[in-house]
């Protein structure tokens, strides 16, 4: 990561090649949103603006770039409809939802991210890879492009029926330029901005017809006020509420690949409090609300993006075409940007784990093609949320196995056979025990009950290094069912916190007498040798 003592010419010009090209495939797609939202393309641009340099300035990932992205425009567009088509309305939604995540972030809630286990990570990396490279498929062939990974498949015959050859010798050219040119042209002039420049440039020279960006809105954006009703308060929160999480997880992902990428760490919370303020900066302007945006992201590393410089860039490029630069943009073939962006996606697909995929744990790969199927075919956060609960169920199986009830030939075992003291019965307990891993220990503690000559049953627990609310709610029902059975059941702890832990729940069962915090304590009420206690 540079710093201010190390900024270099090289750091600079990689900067404001990254922010260039990353700020050109950012502007069709901040269009398409605005189109998409119904609030117009205009939106999308000033969305992708004010976004983009607000969270460059004041995020924690210094190669971010943010902007509109599909799940953001999908969500503001629902808050348009259900607001009764009130653009003002919806814009309160944005102002709500930037507010929540600068609290989010201010509540330290973005360092969870960095729990999400690698297989997710993978899985949502490579699956964003194949959704770039099947999003480029027809664009890549002249024809207009899908909204979606799946529709883009159902309607590849009809793309193929439409075929511009020249659009997709331009896409082709492109891709060559861009995996061909050597490094020492690519440390100076990015190959991604080097094929955008000599295609586009061959293609008004050729004169060939091919679907190109367009008109490109101009003008500074005016001043909107959020409106707030009452009545649609509750519906204004949570569709904002919506936005904030939606938003929240996405950048943090695309932090998280950034990180894989650039082998940096990112700041989350910083990150949280940067996105909020721009989404609150949008909500004034009339912008389309957004997150760090992954495609974007990838491309403006690709193309040499290392500091915070390059996302403002971006956002200043696209300033810069909205102040009277747009016809300098708008001849740039759609074909041209899909053959970087297919170069993008393969990029960005994970070989590091594809390679070793044969070698790696079964349950990890699992999590890890769920998620990119989840992702490919479905939706990112959903794809997300469904790893993290595989990956923490593996985690609890893997847990709940290192607990043990140490019992010999399945039987309870005897502590000393005294006439006097008849039926003595010892359990030894040990490892983590909490929700994962009671139901092993109620099956096999049932058979206590079938023992017709025990009256005194030891639950030996020094062994236990983890007890969670669970667990002690069900080592509670336990005791009380010995006692029901007219049996004696005590604890043996070595851990003074548990005790008085236990002791301040107030439970009939958890007393001065049943919880022992020495061998001797508990043979004073059942029997007179520890022998066979002693012995963890």
């Amino acid at each position: 990561m540079a710093t201010h003592s190390s900024y270099s010419a090289a750091t600079l010009r990689g900067d404001l090649f990254g922010g260039l090209t990353a700020g050109i495939v950012a502007l069709p797609l901040a269009l398409a949103f605005g189109v998409a939202s119904g609030a117009g393309a205009a939106a999308g641009l000033y969305g992708a603006i004010a976004l983009g340099l607000v969270a460059a300035l004041f995020g924690g990932t210094r190669v971010q770039i943010s902007g509109p992205t599909g799940p953001m425009t999908v969500v503001f567009a629902s808050a348009i409809a259900a607001l009764g088509g009130s653009f003002e309305m919806a814009l309160a939604v944005v102002l709500v939802g930037g507010v929540l995540q600068i609290a989010l972030g201010l509540l330290k809630v973005g360092g969870l991210v960095r729990y999400i286990p690698y297989p997710v990570i993978s899985g949502f990396m490579s699956g964003i890879g194949v959704i770039i490279i099947l999003l480029q498929l027809a664009p890549l062939m002249g024809a207009a492009p899908s909204p979606s990974p799946l529709q883009a498949l159902a309607k590849l015959p009809d793309t193929l029926a439409e075929l511009n050859l020249h659009a997709l010798a331009l896409g082709l050219m492109t891709f060559a330029i861009v995996w061909f040119t050597p490094m020492r042209i690519s440390r100076y002039l990015p190959s991604p901005l080097l094929a955008l420049c000599l295609c586009t440039l061959a293609a008004v020279l050729l004169e060939w017809q091919v679907p190109v960006i367009g008109d490109i809105p101009t003008g500074l954006p005016e001043l909107h006020l959020p409106h707030f009703s009452l009545v649609q308060w509750s519906l204004i929160f949570t569709l904002g509420l919506t936005l904030a999480l939606l938003g929240t997880i996405d950048s943090l992902l695309t932090s998280l690949v950034a990180d894989s990428i650039t082998r940096t760490r990112h700041k989350p919370n910083k990150e949280l409090i940067g996105q909020g303020l721009g989404n609150v900066l949008c909500s004034f302007i009339g912008g389309l609300p957004g997150a760090g945006a992954t495609m974007r992201t990838v491309v403006n590393v690709n193309a040499g993006g290392r500091t915070r410089l390059s996302g403002m860039v971006h956002a200043l490029f696209l300033l810069a075409l909205l102040l009277g630069l747009g016809p300098l943009a708008a001849q740039i073939p759609l074909a041209v940007l899909a053959g970087i962006l297919v170069k993008v996606g393969l990029d960005i697909l994970d070989y590091r784990l594809l390679k070793r995929i044969s070698g790696t744990p079964k349950p990890e790969v699992i999590i890890m093609l769920s998620v990119f199927a989840l992702t490919v075919l479905v939706d990112l956060v959903i794809a997300v949320g469904v790893g993290v609960v595989l990956a923490m169920g593996l985690v609890t199986w893997r847990m709940a196995k290192t607990a043990h009830i140490h019992l010999e030939d399945d039987e309870l075992l005897d502590v000393p056979n005294d006439p006097e003291h008849p039926g003595v019965r010892l359990v030894r307990l040990s490892g983590p025990l909490f929700f994962g891993s009671m139901a092993e220990m109620l099956d096999r503690m049932d058979k206590v009950d079938q023992v017709l000559d025990t009256h005194d049953i030891v639950l030996d627990c020094r062994g236990v290094d983890y007890m969670d609310l669970t667990a002690v709610f069900a080592i509670e029902d336990m005791l009380q069912k010995l006692q029901h059975k007219k049996l004696r059941p005590r604890l043996l702890l070595d851990d003074d916190a548990l005790r008085q832990r236990l002791l301040a729940l107030q439970s009939a069962v958890f007393t001065e007498q049943t919880l022992c915090m020495s061998v001797e304590q508990v043979l004073d009420g059942c029997c007179t040798s520890d022998e066979r206690i002693s012995k963890p």
